[in-house]
């Protein structure tokens, strides 16, 4: 437990407040994955929409230290934090930050022929969580979390 503070005491004070964020978006996105699917699905975006494939390279140096920060945060959780998990940690912190994002959900079966399961955000043209073998899965389920366009919305009716 020493060496995991003395660990995060050699980060400057941005990427604390970040690696605290991340921490927490991560604990509220396990208690997401505890209520079922169908309750939680309208939180996460547009369904069966993806968002541009274009990334703004302003944008992409903040993708990349989320993307760096749930990847070192999630390793550190008392509880479970896989893909799913992970991705919708992600989208809530991009979304918080106006930055655009798909989730995506994917099936494939595994060696013994067992249905599994995968999750994967997409920003743009980076990929923020779970990239690592995406290529196996048939995706079944995309959520668009479309700032631009809920921005734009509100501006053209408010």
């Amino acid at each position: 437990m020493l060496k995991k503070i003395k660990g995060f005491m050699k980060y400057d004070n941005r990427t604390k407040l970040l690696l605290l964020e991340t921490f927490f978006v991560l604990g509220w996105a396990r208690i997401l994955k505890s209520i079922p699917f169908s309750k939680v699905a309208p939180y996460l975006g547009e369904k069966s929409v993806e968002t541009l494939t274009y990334t703004n390279e302003e944008k992409r140096s903040k993708l990349n230290e989320i993307s760096k920060a749930i990847e070192i945060m999630s390793r550190h959780t008392l509880w479970e934090s896989k893909c799913l998990v992970q991705a919708m940690a992600a989208m809530n912190m991009l979304k918080r930050r106006q930055i655009e994002s798909t989730l995506y959900m994917g099936m494939a079966k595994d060696e013994q022929g067992a249905l599994i399961a995968h999750a994967w955000l997409r920003s743009g043209s980076f990929y923020v969580t779970g990239s690592e073998g995406m290529e196996r899965f048939t995706v079944v389920g995309t959520f668009a979390n479309n700032v631009s366009n809920k921005r734009m919305e509100g501006e053209v009716n408010g």
